[in-house]
C-alpha cells in the first residue's frame, strides 16, 4: 500500500505525462477546454430544431384525428395533455438515434462524446487525494460497511490506494442501528491500524440529511481533499474505474463533476432483475445521444460520481426553499441542483457512457420502487421553485425544466386514457374517421417510446460476442421480449401512482421521509399489494367496463398502455415471488454481464454478505 499522503489543498495539478489539459481554457472552450462552445451550440440547435419539427407533425396528425367530426372539450383536453406528455417521449427518441449513431455509424463516437475519457487511459502518477464517502440512515449496517470494505480492498489492489481515505456519514436515529454502526466502524480503523484512513461521524442532527450531512463532511474535512466520491448505501465501486476518474478529473481541474454509467447489480428478485435489464440496454444509447449535446452542462445523479471538492462547497449552497411542505423547505432530489450551481461556478459536469465499474442495488418490488419513485417525484417538483436562481446558464435552466417535466406528463397520460371512453362515444358515427392516421399515430409513438430500448437491443446484436455477454442469443431475445411487456405493465402502474402523489400534493395530502430501503427480495402479500395498488383496480374497472360495452377494439387496442392498470396487482405480487426470482437467475433470464462473468468486487461482495 502506498504512504498516505500529504493534502494537495487545492493546488495546482502539474500535468503527467500524455495529460491534455492545461489549468485554464482559452476563449471559446468550455471551462476544461475540452470543446469549443461554438460547436456544442451547433449541437444543441439541431437538437432543439429535430424535437420541435417532430412534436410539430405528431401535434398535426393528432389535431387531423381528433378534429374529425369538430373539436370538443374533450378533444382539447386531449391535444393539451398531449402537448405536456409528448416531449419526454421525442427527446428520448432522438436522443436514443443519436447515441446509437455515435456508437455504430461512427468511428469516434466517444471522443465526439467524451474527450477528457483518454486521460484515464494515461498511466499517470496521481497526485490528488480523494474522500470516498458513504451516507447512511438506518440501513443494514453489515451489508453498508462490507460494500465499502469491498470497495477499499479494490482501490488497494490498484497500488494506488493509499491516495484514498474512507469516511461513513450516518444519520441513522436507530438506537440499534447506530450502535452496530460504531462497533463495525471500530473494528474495520482497529483492522487497517493507520490513522485518519478510515472515519465514522453520525450526526445527531439530520437536516438536510443526505445533502445536510455531505456539505458537513465539506465544511469539516473539505480542505485536506481535492475530490469526493459519495457512495449510496447500496453502492459498489471498481477500485480501477475509481482511478481512471480520478486521473480524468486530475488531468483537467475545471471538471467539477464527473460520473461514468451506474448500472444494477446482479439480483435474485424478478422485479429488480428485468428493470435493470432494460434500464442496461436502454441507458448506453440515451446517455450517449444526451451527452453529445448537454456536453459540459451534464446531470448529476448524486452518487458514484468524482466531486471537485472546493467549487462544491463554495458555489453548490443548496437554498431553503419558501413555503411550507410539501413543495417549500429543504430540496429533496439535490443532485440535480448541484449539477447547475457546479456549472454556474465554472466546472464543468459531464458524464462519460461507459460501463466501467460503478453498481448500485435497485428496489426488490414495484411498490419499493414507487416509494423511491415518488420521493425523487417530490424533489423533481419543487424545482419549480428554482427557475428563477440567478446565474444559471440556459442548458442548467433546461435540465431543471426538464426534470420537472419528466413527471408532469404522467398525469397528462393519465388524463388522455382516461378520456378514451369519451372520445368514443363522441366519435361513433362518423363516417369520415381517419382510422389508418390513428393507428399509425399510435404505432408509431409506441415505437418512439420504446426506442431507448429498442436502440439498446440493436446495439447489443451489433456488438461482436455481445449476446454472449447476457447468456447468448436465446437467453438474450426471451429477455428482451419479457423485458418490454414489463415495461409496458410497469409503466402503466408507475404513470397512475404518480397522477394519484401528484393530485395528493394539490391538497396537502403527502408525507415522504427518508429512511433505510429495502435491499432483498421479498413477497408481496395480497394485502400488502390490494392496499397500494387498489385505486389501479378501480380506474381499471372503470376503463374497461365502459370499452367493452361501447368499443372492444379500441380496448383491444389500447392494451399496451391500459393493461397495467388491471394487471397491477398481481404484476406486484408476481414480479415479487423469490421463486420466480430464483428461476428466472437459474435460467439466465434478464441476466446482465455481471451474471455471467462477475467482477472481482461482485464476488467479494456476494462471498461475505451478511446472511
Amino acid at each position: 500500500m502506498n504512504p498516505r499522503p500529504a493534502p494537495t489543498t487545492f493546488q495546482p495539478v502539474k500535468q503527467g505525462l500524455g495529460a491534455p489539459q492545461a489549468a485554464f481554457a482559452l476563449p471559446g472552450l468550455t471551462p476544461a477546454g475540452l470543446q469549443s462552445e461554438a460547436v456544442l451550440a451547433r449541437r444543441r440547435w439541431l437538437v432543439l430544431a429535430v424535437n420541435l419539427a417532430t412534436l410539430a407533425a405528431l401535434l398535426y396528425g393528432l389535431s387531423r384525428v381528433l378534429g374529425a367530426g369538430g373539436w370538443t372539450v374533450a378533444d382539447g383536453a386531449i391535444f393539451i395533455a398531449f402537448l405536456f406528455g409528448a416531449p419526454w417521449t421525442v427527446l428520448g427518441f432522438w436522443n436514443a438515434v443519436l447515441g446509437f449513431w455515435l456508437l455504430h455509424g461512427v468511428d469516434d463516437g466517444m471522443e465526439r462524446v467524451a474527450p477528457f475519457a483518454a486521460a484515464g487511459d494515461v498511466p499517470t502518477p496521481i497526485a490528488i487525494r480523494t474522500a470516498v464517502l458513504m451516507t447512511l440512515r438506518n440501513e443494514d449496517p453489515e451489508r453498508a460497511f462490507h460494500r465499502l470494505r469491498v470497495v477499499k480492498d479494490s482501490l488497494d489492489a490498484t497500488g494506488e490506494g493509499g491516495w484514498f481515505d474512507f469516511f461513513v456519514l450516518s444519520d441513522s436515529d436507530n438506537p440499534a442501528v447506530a450502535a452496530t454502526e460504531e462497533a463495525l466502524a471500530a473494528q474495520w480503523q482497529r483492522d487497517v491500524g493507520e490513522e485518519g484512513r478510515i472515519t465514522y461521524r453520525r450526526r445527531s442532527d439530520n437536516a438536510g440529511f443526505k445533502a445536510g450531512n455531505v456539505r458537513d463532511f465539506c465544511e469539516r474535512w473539505g480542505d485536506q481533499y481535492e475530490i469526493m466520491l459519495p457512495l449510496d448505501a447500496d453502492s459498489v465501486m471498481a477500485g480501477e474505474a475509481i482511478v481512471k476518474l480520478t486521473r480524468m478529473m486530475q488531468a483537467y481541474p475545471k471538471l467539477g463533476i464527473l460520473q461514468s454509467l451506474v448500472v444494477g447489480m446482479p439480483s435474485q428478485s424478478a422485479f429488480a432483475r428485468v428493470f435493470q435489464f432494460g434500464m442496461r440496454q436502454g441507458m448506453r444509447p440515451y446517455t450517449m445521444g444526451s451527452a453529445w449535446w448537454i456536453g459540459d452542462c451534464g446531470p448529476f445523479w448524486g452518487h458514484n460520481a468524482m466531486v471537485r471538492i472546493a467549487p462544491f462547497r463554495d458555489g453548490c449552497h443548496l437554498p431553503m426553499l419558501p413555503g411550507g411542505a410539501p413543495l417549500g423547505g429543504a430540496v429533496m432530489s439535490h443532485d440535480q441542483v448541484e449539477a447547475t450551481l457546479m456549472r454556474r461556478a465554472g466546472y464543468e459536469v459531464r458524464v462519460l457512457p461507459v460501463e466501467m465499474g460503478s453498481w448500485e442495488e435497485n428496489p426488490p418490488t414495484m411498490l419499493d420502487f414507487a416509494k423511491r419513485d415518488l420521493r425523487w417525484c417530490l424533489g423533481n417538483l419543487q424545482y419549480l421553485k428554482l427557475l428563477d436562481l440567478p446565474g444559471l446558464r440556459p442548458m442548467s435552466r433546461f435540465q431543471l425544466v426538464w426534470a420537472i417535466l419528466m413527471f408532469l406528463g404522467l398525469p397528462a397520460w393519465t388524463l388522455m386514457i382516461g378520456l378514451l371512453p369519451l372520445k368514443v362515444i363522441e366519435d361513433r358515427g362518423l363516417t369520415d374517421y381517419p382510422a389508418s392516421l390513428a393507428a399509425g399515430l399510435y404505432i408509431l409513438f409506441l415505437a418512439m417510446y420504446l426506442s431507448p430500448k429498442l436502440a439498446g437491443f440493436a446495439d447489443i446484436l451489433l456488438r461482436k460476442d455481445g449476446m454472449r455477454q447476457y447468456g447468448g442469443g436465446l437467453r438474450f431475445v426471451v429477455s428482451a421480449v419479457i423485458e418490454v411487456g414489463f415495461a409496458f405493465l410497469q409503466g402503466a402502474v408507475s404513470s397512475f401512482r404518480t397522477t394519484l402523489f401528484m393530485g395528493g400534493l394539490l391538497f396537502g395530502r403527502v408525507k415522504i421521509g427518508w429512511g433505510g430501503q429495502a435491499r432483498d427480495a421479498h413477497a408481496l402479500s395480497l394485502a400488502t399489494a390490494f392496499s397500494g395498488l387498489w385505486p389501479h383496480l378501480v380506474f381499471a374497472i372503470y376503463l374497461f367496463g365502459a370499452l367493452i360495452w361501447l368499443s372492444p377494439s379500441v380496448l383491444l387496442w389500447s392494451l399496451p398502455l391500459t393493461a397495467g392498470y388491471l394487471l397491477a396487482i398481481p404484476f406486484a405480487m408476481a414480479t415479487a415471488l423469490p421463486s420466480l426470482g430464483t428461476w428466472f437467475s437459474r435460467r439466465g433470464l434478464c441476466g446482465i454481464p455481471e451474471d455471467f462473468d462477475p467482477p472481482a468486487e461482485l464476488v467479494s461482495l456476494r462471498q461475505g454478505q451478511p446472511a
